[in-house]
């Protein structure tokens, strides 16, 4: 039986539900999409683009009516992207779907419409009350998010023995894997402190916690400019990088349009797209509009729904 799989449509003003108008066929072959918006905006959205109204979409009737501003940064926009993104959660805790998918949300307009979450990691860690764990990549690499949306000048008073140990334990049991890299956060990986001495904090973290593995699991500090460089990324599947730029600059080089985000250490499956709302290219029909995230977060939920049924 296909899994069914809840989406949410991300703010209506960018690409996601242009995405979804587009792919629903090829998503029914492999899942049961359930798609958190209404008939009056999807009806809303289907007129912008000019487009036909894919036969048999199933909705989650989620409520809210206001003007589709293609390309445009608005509080209500922003709040139905966020009740549409809620909707999915519940679908998910009262078990009516395996899975949900988000398509993006624009920070701004959450901002705009006083939602102080800085993204959907931080609203699931908040409803769940769990670390949830941002894991971003593909089937040839995925890197973990130590420290996430932060300002980079806070990042080096994050990285403490106590704290990165509980992270590489968390991120552990969620990815089961047996050889996982770590990234020093200075140039050089500190060159034996001359660079800095965050990475003693790094270096006894991987320590303890191979110890309580019982096993090596974790290799590092590595040097962060050569992390991602090809032979050593035929070295490693999982790199846990210590901020946002440091992983997913590198990341984003090499597999920008395959990429997905994943949330870890949750009690739902919970996959996204690698990318913004794309306001540029917004209802423009653009043959730069690329799928190949959206389906690769569909058929991630699908594998990690099926993983833990298993």
């Amino acid at each position: 039986m296909r899994e069914k799989i809840a989406i949410s449509i991300g703010d209506l003003n960018g690409i996601g539900i242009e995405l979804i108008i587009k792919n629903h066929h090829r998503i029914c072959k492999i899942c049961q999409p359930i798609y958190c918006i209404n008939d009056t905006m999807l009806n809303r959205a289907t007129t912008l683009l000019q487009s036909n109204l894919p036969k048999n979409m199933k909705l989650h009737q989620t409520k809210g009516k206001f003007a589709i501003k293609p390309g445009k940064i608005s509080k209500k926009s922003g709040l139905y992207s966020y009740h549409s993104f809620y909707d999915a959660v519940q679908l998910c805790t009262q078990k009516e779907v395996s899975a949900m998918v988000t398509l993006p949300i624009h920070k701004k307009a959450w901002e705009k419409a006083a939602i102080h979450y800085v993204g959907h990691t931080d609203a699931l860690r908040d409803i769940f009350d769990k670390h949830a764990i941002m894991m971003l990549g593909c089937k040839k690499l995925f890197v973990a998010l130590y420290t996430e949306h932060i300002a980079l000048k806070k990042v080096p008073a994050q990285i403490k023995k106590s704290k990165l140990l509980s992270f590489l334990l968390d991120f552990y049991n969620c990815v089961h894997y047996d050889k996982i890299g770590v990234l020093g956060l200075n140039p050089h990986a500190s060159d034996n402190g001359v660079l800095g001495n965050e990475e003693l904090d790094i270096h006894a973290a991987i320590q303890d916690a191979n110890k309580i593995l019982g096993k090596n699991i974790f290799e590092g500090p590595l040097v962060p400019d050569i992390a991602f460089t090809p032979n050593v990324r035929k070295e490693y599947k999982y790199l846990v990088a210590m901020y946002h730029d440091q992983g997913l600059a590198p990341l984003k080089a090499l597999y920008f349009d395959e990429s997905i985000n994943v949330s870890l250490n949750l009690p739902i499956v919970r996959t996204s797209v690698d990318h913004g709302t794309a306001f540029n290219l917004a209802y423009q029909n653009s043959s730069q509009l690329s799928s190949k995230s959206y389906i690769n977060a569909v058929q991630e939920a699908i594998t990690l729904c099926q993983n833990t049924v298993n």
